[in-house]
């Protein structure tokens, strides 16, 4: 087990917490050196997962908090070969999606409520508004968050793939969804393939996210904005080192970031997300 200062000199890239830059008086645990360790596995090996590994990483899954205990959300678990390259083909072609030996797809899912409520002779009024479809991205995001703590846990590996809204009419004909649902993102697990290592990709420094009382930038404070300007340019520098050590092209964060929301291009067809969610059948409110 890492140390706590280790962990988070890591994922701060140097910028720890003042108040954790050394190790501090709390308890540590194999939890915190899961969740502080954590990285995106795009290597997976060709070894398959032991036998009950879905069910336990779905056990894990259900255990995470619902909003009213409505659990508005389901999954698919793909590991058919051919299913997956069609699945890969969708999401921007990520060869990790065919290399994993499990793809779960994570849905909104208002159909498990608007039968019920058909079975009881009911309204269900409320599933159209769109405050339930916010419900059920929430649910999904915390229920695949507990199923990737559990996955690491257990030595494995996962990487979120959010490019599964790029094309989601064709992503719902390819998993089966009828009417309320909607495959909100997927979850490659497998086990990481040790000849291509990852390493932890640091994050903004805390003095950039965290925030006491109220959003620090918009105090009207002119040193507030400063400081947060500050957080970004030392990032961007942690950043380049990330990725020059990780042989990748070497980019500073808010490039990269600015890039990607400079159009609507840079969405990569999730532009039309209202679009396809009508088609899907949420007629939101």
């Amino acid at each position: 087990m890492s140390t706590l200062r280790t962990l988070i000199d890591t994922r701060y890239a140097g910028s720890s917490p003042d108040e954790l830059a050394k190790d501090a008086a709390l308890d540590w645990n194999p939890v915190l050196d899961t969740l502080l360790s954590h990285r995106s596995v795009r290597a997976f090996s060709s070894a398959e997962l032991a036998p009950g590994t879905l069910e336990l990483l779905v056990a894990a899954a259900q255990s995470a908090a619902s909003s009213s205990n409505l659990q508005v959300w389901s999954v698919v678990a793909v590991r058919d070969q051919a299913r997956k390259e069609r699945l890969s083909k969708l999401a921007g072609d990520q060869a990790h999606i065919r290399e994993a030996p499990l793809f779960l797809a994570f849905l909104v899912d208002v159909a498990r409520l608007a039968r019920t409520a058909e079975r009881a002779q009911k309204p269900a009024e409320g599933l159209a508004y769109l405050d339930t479809f916010l419900m059920g991205a929430i649910d999904a995001a915390l229920a695949a968050q507990n199923a990737v703590t559990a996955a690491e846990s257990l030595g494995l590996g996962t990487v979120y793939i959010g490019a599964l809204r790029n094309r989601p009419e064709e992503v719902a004909q390819e998993l089966g969804l009828t009417p309320g649902l909607f495959a909100v993102f997927g979850l490659c697990v497998g086990r990481p393939d040790e000849a291509r290592p990852t390493a932890v990709k640091p994050r903004l420094p805390q003095r950039s996210v965290l925030h006491y009382e109220q959003y620090a930038a918009n105090t009207g404070a002119a040193t507030a904005g400063t400081a947060q300007d500050s957080a970004v340019h030392g990032y961007d520098d942690a950043m380049r080192a990330f990725y020059r050590s990780q042989g990748m092209p070497v980019v500073a964060w808010s490039d990269h970031s600015v890039e990607r929301m400079r159009s609507a291009a840079g969405l990569r067809g999730r532009h039309r997300l209202r679009e396809a969610l009508a088609a899907l059948g949420f007629d939101l409110r």
